[in-house]
């Protein structure tokens, strides 16, 4: 197998942004009546392999927006009808976010999960628009395994290592979390999540699916979320144990206070 090489590819996720106001999923789930999370699963069948597209994530530090763009086209294609979010939409939510200018480079740091989120829900990427997006408990695996499984995936960040430039299945290297194993020595990147199983969780990244191992997650993931939308729990019956109703009434009372 040829060694990957990621080296040229662009990263983007600024450091997390902490809001008392933000959902957390625990307050949404019944675990007494929650269906349980099937020991593997996987979305995203109906989309090609070769159909993901980078979505500009190699010119620019968009991976923020990318993720979203990645997650729309996975719903919709579970759905019925994929829509594939051009690389013009995404480069528009991200210069929108971040004032980046395509033209000149300008401003092309990356942007806070947070921002990209909200602006999501309030206004829409492509022209779809999330209900709402609810955090997950750090390195809580069930959490994750449900996430997936009963909302079409999670949107997550990670505190990429250097090691993880060159690996074909990402891990924690055999020097522990340290040196070139050390969380974020090479970046912040944000991906989704769309399957897994007792050993790997499977996600979107430079438009591939890509393998990482749940070592890596317990040690590099520094914030996740689930993420409810209509393009995909609005086509489908809500999903038992998970409270829409009670979310849907505390997100109408946040609203009016959220960024």
């Amino acid at each position: 197998m040829q060694t990957a090489d990621h080296s040229n590819m662009k990263l983007g996720k600024l450091n997390p942004v902490h809001d008392s106001r933000t959902l957390s999923l625990t307050n949404y789930i019944n675990a007494d009546i929650l269906p349980v999370a099937p020991t593997q699963y996987a979305y995203g069948n109906n989309v090609g392999e070769t159909a993901w597209g980078m979505m500009v994530n190699d010119k620019a530090n968009n991976c923020t927006c990318a993720a979203a763009g990645h997650l729309i086209m996975e719903w919709t294609a579970d759905n019925g009808v994929m829509v594939t979010p051009t690389d013009q939409d995404i480069i528009n939510v991200y210069a929108a976010i971040t004032g980046y200018n395509p033209i000149t480079g300008h401003n092309n740091d990356g942007a806070a999960i947070m921002d990209v989120l909200n602006y999501w829900r309030k206004t829409g990427i492509a022209k779809h628009q999330i209900l709402a997006y609810a955090a997950l408990e750090s390195k809580n695996t069930n959490h994750v395994m449900q996430a997936i499984y009963l909302f079409g995936g999670c949107y997550v960040g990670l505190d990429l290592p250097l090691s993880a430039k060159t690996q074909e299945v990402w891990s924690v290297p055999p020097g522990g979390a340290t040196g070139i194993g050390a969380p974020g020595s090479w970046g912040g990147h944000v991906v989704p999540v769309i399957g897994y199983d007792n050993d790997f969780l499977t996600i979107i990244t430079w438009g591939i699916t890509k393998k990482m191992d749940w070592s890596f997650w317990n040690a590099y993931c520094d914030e996740s979320y689930a993420i409810i939308s209509n393009d995909f729990a609005g086509k489908k019956a809500a999903p038992n144990g998970f409270n829409l109703s009670t979310l849907k009434d505390d997100l109408k009372q946040i609203t009016g206070k959220m960024p």
